[in-house]
């Protein structure tokens, strides 16, 4: 009986062991969990992407003056001398000899003189997409028609090099109506302006005719 009863608990031991320590395999190696795929990363997506344009933008009704009325923007120039900014007027033109570009003149005041940049932005396949080349591709300015009424109002989106920034212009040097400049103060808040990064503009004493000595062709940095 002794020795019927020494075998059975050596099976209850050896049952025991095995289920106290199930990742001992022969030899005595431990298995290890095996390793989980890491889930793909999600594609960038740039700011500019996430503003589409205003359906059906018809972009020769964007023809015209525009007055620069407010800029959303966290660029180290308006960052340090927002305060100091000047009136500023856009102009845009279709060119005759081309049906996919846009002839855009700003004129504004530098040092006490009036000065005028000449761009020229370049249609896209989305209507009220439109794309300021610069020297390399990396440096193009990517330009989104937000959102506009043609006639009173217009609301642009401009990208370089990842960052962003939102402007407000309008047909007049009057003043928008209050809900227009909250729904612009909203939209620039989407894209993490704060009213720490609104800079208005002046809207009086705008440049006119300006001196040819004072004419450039340059990408703004902001």
């Amino acid at each position: 009986m002794t020795g019927a009863g020494g075998r059975v608990l050596a099976v209850v031991v050896l049952m025991c062991a095995c289920l106290l320590a199930p990742s001992e395999a022969a030899g005595g190696a431990v298995s290890r969990p095996r390793p989980q795929r890491r889930p793909p990363k999600k594609p960038k997506v740039n700011p500019i992407d996430l503003t589409p344009p205003s359906q059906n933008i018809d972009i020769q009704q964007m023809t015209g003056t525009w007055y620069l009325l407010n800029v959303g923007s966290k660029c180290s120039f308006l960052i340090n001398h927002g305060t100091k900014v000047e009136p500023t007027v856009m102009t845009l033109t279709r060119p005759a000899a081309s049906d996919q570009t846009l002839s855009v003149s700003t004129k504004t005041r530098h040092n006490h003189q009036c000065w005028e940049i000449l761009q020229v932005y370049h249609l896209t396949s989305t209507p009220g997409k439109l794309i300021l080349k610069g020297a390399r591709p990396e440096l193009n300015t990517e330009i989104v028609i937000g959102d506009t009424d043609y006639t009173s109002y217009a609301v642009l989106y401009y990208q370089k090099k990842g960052k962003m920034s939102v402007k407000l212009y309008s047909r007049t040097v009057d003043d928008l109506s209050e809900p227009m400049l909250a729904k612009f103060e909203q939209l620039a808040e989407k894209h993490g302006f704060g009213l720490a990064h609104l800079f208005p503009f002046p809207t009086y004493s705008h440049c006119g005719t300006v001196d040819q000595d004072h004419i450039i062709d340059c990408v703004p940095t902001c």
